[in-house]
């Protein structure tokens, strides 16, 4: 679970500099229209920064799926437990049955442990099942959150034109707190968030 966060830092700093690209690519045509380059008539870069760390803490979207998702995970533990538990005590009555020779044949002692083998196979593949789909969940509230934020942030600089939007993560040493975005970023998230809802 503490990777949670690490791996939707990750995912918004991939789709971060997805935007860039796509922000780079799309705008030479318009920038060579004004004669110059946008660089040279602005006079310099606009450049800002997001702390995505920050602001994944602290989105309400973020903060309600991790949420869904431990919940989950609860849920999935929690018949893993049941299932896991019934299995050992059957298990435990089948070793004690078989000390006390409380099998009247041994084809019906052989019976039994079969079962509990096959009892012994259905949760490990429940087990995989389980992990399975707690995986699935993770990636799908990962990229549900970079393309929330990825949208966002590219709806924002419609408004703003920076040259470059940068994530923190891994990217910024220093950055002067000016050019830091993140609040705008997440109360803009959040207020879209809670209209949508």
């Amino acid at each position: 679970m503490k990777k949670l966060p690490i791996i939707l830092s990750t995912l918004a700093l991939i789709g971060v500099i997805g935007l860039l690209v796509m922000f780079l690519i799309s705008n030479p045509s318009k920038n060579k229209s004004n004669g110059e380059s946008a660089i040279a008539g602005s006079g310099g870069l606009k450049i800002a920064y997001i702390l995505t760390d920050s602001v994944l803490l602290n989105y309400q979207l973020a903060i309600d799926l991790h949420k869904d998702f431990l919940s989950q995970q609860q849920q999935y533990n929690s018949e893993f437990s049941r299932k896991r538990q019934n299995l050992e005590s059957q298990a435990t009555a089948f070793q004690e049955k078989l000390q006390r020779g409380g099998f009247l044949t041994e084809d019906r002692a052989v019976k039994e442990r079969d079962k509990i083998l096959g009892m012994e196979q259905e949760i490990q593949q429940l087990d995989y099942e389980l992990s399975s789909k707690l995986s699935q969940l993770e990636a799908s509230i990962n990229q549900r959150l970079s393309d929330s934020i990825l949208n966002y942030v590219k709806e924002y600089n419609k408004n703003q034109n920076y040259t470059f939007i940068f994530s923190n993560t891994g990217n910024i040493i220093v950055g002067a707190p000016q050019n830091n975005i993140s609040r705008q970023i997440l109360d803009g998230l959040n207020a879209r968030y809670k209209s949508g809802k």
